[in-house]
């Protein structure tokens, strides 16, 4: 058997920098917290003016030429090296489990290490952000040019014909990130699709999900091109954008405050203007300013931890601590909303599958890893599944609408792995130190609601309901999961599904309730913004990736708007 080597590359770009003392200045106007999906975004975008000067803090390096990254077939090892490695509390939900919480710890984040997939989630998702902001620029209609500017639509590795496959009229081509439709074809393909036109009432096909109605099954779009993964680094921090002059990049910095100025402003409300950070474990700390506004886009996880330590939270529960609050804003790290997720096996009378094509035989991966190495094509330019569907559950089986409306899916099925998408527990990001270097305390808080139970209950169902139109007669064997006592295989198997929001949600500006105003600004206060899926306030009902690009887009116009008014 062979192995793949994870290889940290040396940095690659004059304006990427190690340390701190190596930066050509010390004055900026933007502080990027975070080099993640979003954060990139941000600096690319705000740099496109050559009078803005941006800098960029992140706690990891480079990805971009690691090589278990850049092979989309490998988009499940989650090297530790690359991730935050932390750990949930024991989950009540799931039998008082405890769980890694993966997260991207590197230039491009999560983006450099998730599963690549490419959905928008439902026009009602957007829309019911646009209603609880009292903003309708969420809205679905408004954010279409934020996708558009974001995604670079390109052919599959393999050139197949994409006829049938997706709809051009509802992508982009223009822009950053590639996306592209499954690169090489699997021998169950042909029957899912078959399953779809025996079962068209439960299981239609769907020609693209990302147009806004997403029900039904299509071909799993990904952000690949050309045969290779394209996460925000090597998208937004390409070679064509890097070597801006206005551009840097701090690698190997963590951040853990952002820190008042000694006045107040005239309306009395706390002005953060600098960055605390270290380069060594703590051994010496770093402090910048900042001319117009921090931006953090640390993350789910990063965003709310670095505020609660800045004294940005509920005044009472950080006293308990010793931490003095410059922000009485209670909602922070609360509103954690992620997607349990339940992976099912079938025996089947084939022995062309993954583990017998791929893992069983040695020279076939030499061969795959060969090919790929020479031109980014192959088995290993795509990842283990082709199709993806989105799926409602019967009318009269929930006591309560979790998700934004009727058109939108209250699971998916992703190689028959289950996401809850509209889940209606949720937990917190809390901290229980006055030592920023400490972990936060992640609480997902999964499946404590009952009828995120139940949704995956009938999601099992609906499943065994696919499996049993006739293309598979001949073909599946039997269910190998054992689901007898149903509710106790769920609580002993399913995890927390690592796509989350909510921590630092959006509200309208004048709520009492939320963390940021619909212009992404941290409320009870000046020169802070939040980019990233934090602000979210509900789970898009799908992957979260495409729409915290989206989101960071429209940020990046917030931002430069109000610089002109």
């Amino acid at each position: 058997m062979f192995s793949l080597f994870l290889l940290l590359l040396p940095l690659c770009s004059a304006a990427v920098y190690e340390r701190v003392t190596d930066l050509p200045t010390v004055e900026f106007d933007y502080i990027i917290v975070g080099s993640g999906t979003a954060g990139n975004v941000l600096a690319n975008r705000l740099t496109e003016d050559p009078q803005t000067s941006v800098l960029v803090l992140e706690a990891g390096r480079s990805t971009a030429d690691i090589l278990t990254l850049q092979i989309p077939f490998f988009c499940f090892a989650q090297p530790p090296l690359l991730n935050w490695n932390f750990t949930t509390i024991p989950q009540p939900g799931l039998n008082n489990r405890e769980f890694a919480y993966y997260r991207g710890f590197g230039l491009g984040g999560c983006s450099a290490i998730n599963v690549m997939t490419y959905t928008r989630g439902s026009s009602e998702d957007f829309d019911r952000y646009a209603r609880v902001t009292g903003d309708d620029g969420w809205g679905w209609e408004k954010m279409q040019p934020y996708f558009r500017k974001n995604e670079r639509f390109v052919a599959s590795a393999d050139h197949h014909n994409l006829t049938g496959q997706y709809d051009p009229a509802v992508h982009g081509f223009e822009g950053v990130s590639f996306v592209s439709v499954a690169e090489y074809p699997s021998a169950i393909d042909g029957r899912i699709i078959q399953a779809t036109k025996e079962l068209p009432d439960e299981f239609p096909f769907n020609l693209d999900y990302n147009s806004g109605y997403h029900l039904g099954i299509g071909w799993h779009q990904k952000t690949v091109g050309n045969g290779t993964r394209s996460s925000s680094e090597t998208s937004y921090l390409g070679p064509e954008y890097i070597n801006r002059e206005n551009l840097h990049v701090l690698v190997d910095s963590y951040v853990t405050r952002i820190l008042v100025a000694n006045n107040l402003n005239v309306d009395k409300q706390p002005y953060f203007d600098s960055v605390e950070f270290t380069q060594d474990a703590g051994k010496t700390m770093h402090t910048l300013s900042v001319r117009k506004e921090i931006i953090l886009s640390a993350g789910v996880i990063g965003t709310p931890h670095i505020l609660l330590n800045s004294g940005v939270g509920d005044a009472d529960e950080l006293s308990v601590l010793g931490i003095t609050s410059t922000a009485h804003l209670p909602d922070v790290g609360k509103n954690f909303r992620d997607d349990p997720i339940w992976a099912l096996n079938w025996a089947v009378n084939d022995t062309n599958t993954i583990e017998n094509v791929y893992w069983r035989n040695v020279t076939f991966q030499e061969e795959a890893l060969a090919e790929w190495q020479a031109n980014q094509t192959g088995y290993l330019a795509n990842t283990a599944s082709n199709q993806l569907g989105y799926f409602r559950v019967e009318e009269g089986l929930l006591e309560e609408e979790s998700c934004a409306g009727n058109q939108t899916g209250h699971y998916d099925f992703l190689g028959i792995a289950i996401n809850i998408l509209c889940p209606l527990s949720y937990g917190n990001v809390t901290i229980n130190s006055t030592n920023p270097l400490s972990p936060p305390v992640i609480n997902p808080n999964t499946l404590s609601h009952e009828q995120d139970l139940v949704l995956m209950q009938q999601a099992v169902r609906g499943a065994q309901r696919f499996t049993a139109a006739p293309v598979w007669a001949d073909y599946i064997l039997g269910l190998v999961t054992d689901i007898t006592d149903l509710e106790g295989s769920i609580r002993s198997r399913a995890t927390p599904g690592g796509h989350s929001v909510g921590t630092a949600s959006m509200s309208p500006p004048g709520a009492h309730w939320g963390v940021v105003d619909p212009d992404l600004r941290l409320k009870r206060a000046r020169g802070v913004r939040v980019v990233d899926a934090s602000v979210l306030p509900y789970l898009p009902a799908g992957h979260t990736q495409a729409p915290v690009y989206a989101v960071a887009e429209r940020a990046a116009d917030l931002i430069k708007e109000r610089e002109c008014a």
